[in-house]
């Protein structure tokens, strides 16, 4: 009995169509960063103007193929998303960086996929045709899965997952694992043999991020708040050189302090009041005063 693998195809293709729907709508808070500063500083242009050469690329080799529906539909909204997000990208972008987008635009879109359509054209018909653009599509995809390599090599150096979010590691992976079986169920090879790299990067991505996620919680935990620091009292004698560390003082002793420094105050009036005459009696009294030590609160 002869299995008719076109269902399950179709049925990897769908689903293969909405988790990349998913991964193209995933830029949408970093445009959203951009439009809230008025500035792609920090931004790359580089990954949108990839992906929008390889939804091109997709879409002409689909039609030379001409029964591959679902991937024409979703490389064409892949199409028009990237194309947003560039244009996007070169509003904002300074004038620095829009010069740099526009030669990649003019070298990867216009020159680069212009020759591609013009040489298979031209030099190649037929079955061949296809052939020769389905290996560029190959080589393209390896290229654009083996790129991760930098942020994988960036996690394992800095031991942090930051730049490397785990939902679109996720949905990367799911992306390869649909689209693999998609192209295996076709016996097309160049569709299945890329998306095994895809998948392979993936896994890799979502074990750092498990790794290096837990090591940062943990690094978060260890850390101590500082202690608070404990204030002390110190008796400043003016007329000595260093200072003199003393116990803390008990709430009693404070109370005894500041009745002892009122029946001082209370003493020197007095003595005002019983040599009026005196004109040295206040002086002497001032000076017993300052002679005493001074108490003062500091941290240490």
């Amino acid at each position: 009995m002869a299995v008719d693998f076109g269902h399950y195809a179709f049925a990897f293709g769908v689903l293969g169509n909405i988790v990349s729907f998913i991964v193209f709508l995933s830029p949408i808070p970093t445009f959203y960063n951009i439009y809230k500063k008025k500035s792609t500083e920090g931004y790359q242009s580089i990954p949108y103007v990839v992906a929008l050469f390889s939804s091109m690329l997709w879409i002409y080799y689909a039609l030379l193929k001409s029964n591959m529906p679902l991937l024409i539909t979703i490389n064409s909204f892949g199409m028009f998303i990237e194309t947003i997000y560039v244009g996007f990208y070169l509003f904002y972008a300074p004038k620095k960086a829009r010069v740099h987008t526009i030669k990649m635009l003019m070298l990867s879109v216009v020159g680069g996929f212009g020759a591609i359509v013009l040489v298979t054209e031209f030099l190649f018909k037929g079955v061949v045709r296809g052939q020769i653009v389905g290996w560029v599509c190959l080589i393209f995809s390896l290229c654009v899965f083996v790129a991760p390599l930098g942020i994988v090599r960036q996690v394992i150096k800095t031991k942090s997952v930051e730049y490397m979010p785990l939902l679109l590691s996720v949905f990367l992976t799911l992306s390869a694992v649909m689209w693999f079986f998609y192209g295996l169920l076709l016996k097309d090879i160049n569709i299945a043999a890329p998306n095994v790299l895809g998948f392979i990067f993936g896994i890799l991505q979502i074990i750092l991020y498990a790794i290096y996620s837990k090591k940062e919680k943990s690094i978060i935990k260890e850390q101590k708040l500082p202690e608070m620091q404990k204030p002390e009292v110190i008796v400043k004698d003016e007329n000595m050189n260093a200072n003199k560390k003393l116990p803390e003082l008990t709430q009693e002793q404070i109370i005894d302090i500041v009745k002892l420094a009122g029946l001082l105050v209370v003493t020197d009036k007095a003595n005002v009041a019983t040599c009026p005459n005196d004109t040295n009696c206040g002086v002497k009294a001032a000076i017993k005063i300052e002679n005493m030590p001074k108490l003062q609160t500091v941290a240490t």
